[in-house]
């Protein structure tokens, strides 16, 4: 590597006491401001992090337009449209109040609960927050809503990757110690004062495979099987990779200061809150994926004339 450092200039940093030379998050020149805005009285940024939550919302939207035009499918257009309105209203609170609640308890207790531009988004809490915005919507218009999260739960990996880009971009969330070659140095981060040692880069990771592999096993599942027409797998397939994918990324990154809250001891130590959050969800998913086969019917498609069995 040394025979590079010359051509690639201050890229390189020594990281590590090792002496083992990693890339410096700093040299990356990110910004977490995508666009500035600062005219006349106007004066507000717009964040990488907002971008990431309308381009997953927008993107998921398209995707979902064409499943829902495929044969058999749990609502027409028009309810696809209004059903991004509960979706987004759902991540919103559901992820706020959920990074309350499992993160930062004292924010119930503040104004600082609707500082949403201070950041701070639960992913667990976002997904309580939609499947209930998902069933009210599903009962007021006398849709199957196991069936609706079915198709919704194809879409959501967009999000998910573009989230976990966006917490790269900030430089948070970031990974345990380590010594890989791929590590960064990210500044301020628990060893502030200290030489601060490489880390994983667990957001890239989360974005590989809550996002990009799991929108891949669900592309398969939808599109080279028959898995729609089982009510419950499609979603018991995002909820069981999902859960892996997040249980696993979890030894690699920084554990939660904010589980010593709520644990101590062996646990606070080993088990990450996202660890915590995930087991039912895959408890969950294991569950519908092995009852889905019994729940398919002959489904009477929403728009078109044709019944599928």
């Amino acid at each position: 590597m040394s025979h590079l450092q010359p051509a690639l200039g201050p890229i390189f940093d020594v990281a590590v006491a090792s002496g083992t030379q990693h890339l410096h998050f700093t040299d990356l020149h990110l910004s977490k401001v995508a666009l500035p805005i600062h005219f006349w009285i106007i004066n507000f940024d717009i964040k990488w992090y907002s971008i990431a939550y309308i381009t997953g919302i927008v993107v998921g939207w398209w995707y979902l337009l064409k499943l829902i035009a495929q044969p058999g499918a749990p609502m027409a257009r028009r309810h696809a449209d209004d059903l991004v309105f509960y979706a987004t209203l759902g991540i919103i609170l559901g992820g706020r109040i959920g990074y309350a609640l499992f993160y930062a308890p004292q924010l119930l207790f503040s104004l600082g609960l609707f500082r949403l531009w201070d950041g701070g988004m639960s992913f667990h809490g976002g997904m309580i927050g939609t499947s209930i915005g998902i069933i009210l919507f599903a009962r007021a218009h006398k849709l199957d809503w196991l069936r609706v999260h079915d198709y919704l739960a194809c879409a959501v990996p967009f999000g998910l990757f573009f989230g976990r880009l966006a917490n790269f971009v900030n430089g948070e969330l970031w990974g345990k110690p380590s010594d890989v070659p791929w590590a960064i140095v990210f500044p301020d981060t628990v060893g502030a004062g200290m030489l601060e040692p490489a880390r994983h880069p667990s957001q890239l990771y989360e974005a590989g495979l809550e996002g990009i592999a799991l929108f891949a096993i669900l592309w398969f599942a939808f599109w080279r099987t028959k898995a729609r027409y089982e009510p419950g797998k499609l979603v018991g397939l995002f909820l069981l990779g999902y859960g892996l994918a997040r249980f696993t990324v979890e030894f690699f990154r920084e554990p939660d200061a904010q589980f010593r809250f709520w644990a101590n001891g062996f646990f606070a130590d080993t088990i990450h809150m996202g660890q915590v959050l995930t087991l039912p969800m895959i408890v969950a998913g294991l569950y519908l994926i092995a009852t889905a086969k019994g729940r398919r019917t002959r489904v009477e498609p929403i728009a078109g004339t044709e019944s599928v069995a």
